[in-house]
């Protein structure tokens, strides 16, 4: 299935409003976004890290770790009323600006664009 930002927002905001705790507080969304970002680091780390699992270890997939990722990252933006894609324009209008000329694009055979 696929889903736009606001699809994805106003799911989580659906499951989210049936209990009476609601939201987490901002800083308790950051704890939470750490720790489940933390968890993504470690997956990646035993997958392509020096760091092998342990033998009692489940395997973990990527795409569950980035999806609780995502999920937290939305209920944070739900929690302060924010709009995922506005937050994303906002932040692609800013690279495309600020790194245009950063990085070495395809079939410029190694040369960067001019500043």
């Amino acid at each position: 299935m696929n889903y736009n930002t606001k699809d994805i927002q106003n799911r989580v905001d659906r499951y989210i409003s049936q209990f009476k705790e609601g939201y987490f507080s901002p800083l308790s969304m950051q704890a939470r976004l750490t720790e489940e970002v933390g968890e993504l680091a470690r997956e990646i780390n035993h997958r392509y890290g020096e760091k092998p699992k342990k033998s009692t270890e489940e395997d973990k997939a990527l795409e569950e770790e980035l999806g609780d990722v995502l999920f937290v990252l939305t209920c944070f933006a739900n929690s302060l009323n924010l709009d995922l894609s506005e937050a994303f324009e906002q932040s692609m209008s800013k690279i495309e600006t600020r790194d245009k000329n950063r990085w070495t694009r395809k079939g410029k055979e190694g040369e960067k664009d001019d500043e």
